[in-house]
């Protein structure tokens, strides 16, 4: 029998000769129509996101570091490349209502790319097909990445991974040879290990800012690259890599040069970790469909899979009982299921700090009771399962268990639900006329240049000033 030869390439030459041989064939109609759902979901979010205290201080920051530029910001403004790929990334991901991608492995947020390959899109004059064709590559380097590796459960967020998609990504759009964009993954990764302690109590800003700031090194890492700078070569297999740093063989196929992952992705209806999504589902649905008043409620128990429970819940990640912040409340459970209780809907306006620190759901969030469930937790992350148990004062009991949720693989979320929803977020910054121009460029993009779009984006206000109708995604 012959002898099986087992390749010896470098897992990075190997993800760089993957994103090198990319191209737009591979990107199937059913596949071009869920990237461009998740595109305008992207910028819905960042869209929603552009009143948030944060962004006034990274103009401020560019301001004093550098004017003017290749690159717009969304809501107005120009500069650097790495500059943009950090601001429009973390407007992707304050609201946390972006993509996600679960697996064995662990999940992550495939968005995270976009910030950064829109950068170096608009820096490289690119078409509207190369950038879908970037994103892609990069939305599946990650996801790939984080299906085999455990990410967060070895100590490390899930930013690790991005620099090297958005690397791979950044380094097709500026033209790169394939040895150049290894090198530009390696220089972006070596020095962007991140760590799962920026998601743990008390959580900060850094949570939604981390991935950004990955970005904007790997759009800087590609442009060095393409200089001549070189990076290790040993990433992954070397002495002192990421297979020892993970404690495991990090096993890809990079020989397949498929661009399905997008199938894969699901996204969000609510403001909230994704964890949350099935609770807040099964809330609001015992809530409407009894006329409950959350003045009549004495408990609330939510059971949950373990990682819910380890995350949002008050478990290895830290307590949930006095969330004080944006970054801590849409990581809380009990908020979370207080609020919606309150307000009927979880969107930007429940993440802003005065409802927060308002008396009527700090009062409620405390009478929450979160645990884990070993049945949820087996089915896990195929399944985003809960039980919500709800105590009234006159005896009774309501109780819902909920199978996943809309938005999941089993109940995607279509591109008409995703068109209701970037109205429903973008429409306190655009009016009318403007949310349907970007709307309808997401939807033919490839007859665009990045260009095209990015003016649209630019003529959105930073600040909320058109009246609100939209009740939020129901």
């Amino acid at each position: 029998m012959p002898v099986e030869v087992q390749s010896t390439i470098p897992a990075v030459n190997a993800i760089a000769a993957f994103a090198t041989r990319a191209s737009a064939g591979a990107l199937k109609p059913d596949a071009r129509r869920l990237l461009k759902r998740n595109i305008l979901d992207s910028l819905g979010c960042a869209i929603a996101a552009l009143p948030g205290a944060p962004f006034a201080a990274l103009r401020d920051q560019f301001a004093e570091y550098r004017s003017g530029g290749s690159c717009s910001l969304i809501g107005g403004g120009r500069t650097a490349p790495d500059q943009a790929a950090l601001f429009n990334s973390g407007l992707v991901r304050y609201v946390d209502l972006l993509d996600s991608h679960m697996s064995p492995g662990g999940l992550c947020h495939p968005a995270d790319n976009f910030g950064a390959i829109l950068a170096a899109a608009e820096h490289a004059q690119a078409s509207g097909e190369a950038f879908m064709l970037a994103l892609a590559v990069a939305y599946e380097i990650q996801c790939r990445f984080s299906a085999v590796v455990p990410v967060m459960e070895k100590g490390f967020n899930h930013a690790t991974q991005l620099a090297i998609s958005a690397a791979a990504g950044t380094g097709k759009l500026l033209g790169l040879s394939e040895r150049e964009i290894a090198h530009a993954i390696s220089i972006a990764t070596a020095d962007n290990i991140s760590l799962a302690c920026v998601h743990t109590e008390p959580v900060s800003q850094w949570k939604g800012f981390s991935p950004g700031m990955t970005g904007m090194r790997a759009v800087y890492s590609a442009s060095l690259a393409k200089r001549g700078f070189t990076g290790p070569s040993g990433l992954f297999e070397g002495p002192n890599g990421l297979e020892r740093m993970f404690g495991q063989k990090l096993d890809v196929d990079w020989s397949d040069d498929s661009l399905e992952i997008i199938h894969q992705t699901i996204l969000k209806r609510f403001c909230s970790l994704i964890h949350g999504q099935p609770v807040l589902e099964a809330v609001l649905g015992l809530k409407r469909d009894n006329w409950l008043d959350p003045r009549d409620i004495e408990t609330v128990r939510c059971d949950i899979f373990q990682s819910g429970f380890d995350i949002g819940g008050g478990g290895s990640f830290g307590s949930k009982d006095g969330p004080r912040f944006k970054e801590q409340a849409d990581y809380n459970l009990k908020y979370l299921i207080a609020v919606a209780l309150l307000d009927d809907q979880v969107g930007p306006v429940q993440l802003e700090q005065s409802r927060i620190r308002a008396d009527d759901v700090q009062g409620l969030l405390r009478r929450v009771d979160i645990r884990p469930d070993d049945d949820f937790s087996a089915r896990y992350p195929r399944e985003l399962n809960t039980r919500i148990s709800i105590q009234l004062k006159n005896g009774k009991a309501l109780v819902r268990e909920q199978l996943g949720y809309e938005g999941d693989l089993s109940r995607p979320l279509s591109w008409e639900r995703e068109v209701e929803k970037f109205n429903w977020l973008s429409e306190p910054f655009a009016d009318a006329a403007l949310r349907s121009d970007i709307i309808q460029m997401v939807a033919r993009l490839e007859e665009h240049t990045v260009a095209d779009l990015t003016g649209l984006l630019m003529k959105v206000s930073p600040t909320a000033v058109f009246p609100v109708n939209n009740p939020g995604i129901q």
